[in-house]
């Protein structure tokens, strides 16, 4: 079986003494891809040089909403530069944060530098991968005005049936992680059993949320298996068709992986 593990942040400082040790593990658990996710200029610089270096691991390039800053045309001209990689894959993580930020003006903010984003990645033919925490609304909006030409995945998933199935209209995909293998999942579950089984990608947004029965612990994408076991019950199939499947579509929705 072969899993991919469509977001991690393989950069955070909780690696920084045993990557390879991590990038190891997960290929002994049959995770042999990895879409590691940059969330500032600093990150996306490093997740592209990781790339570079270890075979199966891959980059996304984009600022988080939680760092957004008003964008120069500098900033804008390198974050082209390092998505022209070949193992650059994505524009991202962008998105909506309303969860800690409050203000009206840096919500605003936010706005601006998701949507300076979408535009670059629809310049550079490139997929996206959305954060969005209590934004609900803000995003499904934007994407349905400004989301024309665009493909993507709403990462962790935490909006309603409703909100999911206008994703799916849009042909875009959902992710799910951790939070699915939680007894206060919620909604979540009955979302998935609904959902088109090809717009479904697992991850694992590690090093956070990791799944039961590693909750509490330092997540890595090795624990993706744990994710996909839960989407296998839910959906009443072996794993390792469930293995296929995720697989397919992240390579459906991540072309450059394929390349």
């Amino acid at each position: 079986m072969e899993f991919v593990d469509t977001h991690a942040h393989l950069n955070d400082g909780k690696f920084a003494d045993d990557v390879e040790e991590v990038i190891a593990r997960a290929r002994e658990h049959g995770v042999n891809r990895i879409i590691n996710m940059g969330d500032t200029m600093e990150s996306s610089a490093l997740v592209a040089e990781m790339a570079d270096s270890h075979e199966g691991l891959f980059a996304a390039v984009g600022i988080h909403p939680e760092e957004a800053h008003e964008l120069s045309e500098k900033d804008i001209d390198q974050l082209a530069a390092w998505a022209k990689h070949p193992k650059v894959v994505a524009i991202g993580e962008i998105g909506l944060d309303y969860y800690w930020e409050k203000d009206a003006e840096k919500r605003q903010l936010q706005q601006r530098v998701f949507l300076r984003q979408l535009d670059l990645a629809r310049q550079l033919h490139l997929p996206v991968c959305i954060h969005d925490r209590d934004a609900h609304g803000d995003v499904l909006e934007i994407l349905k005005r400004e989301g024309k030409g665009l493909r993507g995945v709403l990462h962790c998933f935490s909006g309603s049936w409703e909100m999911a199935r206008e994703i799916f209209r849009m042909g875009w995909f959902i992710g799910v992680d951790g939070p699915l293998t939680f007894k206060n999942a919620a909604k979540l579950p009955e979302i998935l059993r609904q959902a088109p089984k090809d717009m479904v990608l697992v991850e694992t947004d590690s090093p956070y949320m990791a799944p039961t029965p590693m909750r509490g612990k330092r997540n890595e994408p090795a624990y993706v298996r744990y994710v996909a076991e839960k989407v296998a019950e839910i959906w009443e199939m072996g794993l390792e068709e469930v293995a296929a499947r995720t697989t397919r579509n992240a390579e459906a929705l991540y072309e450059k992986m394929t390349l």
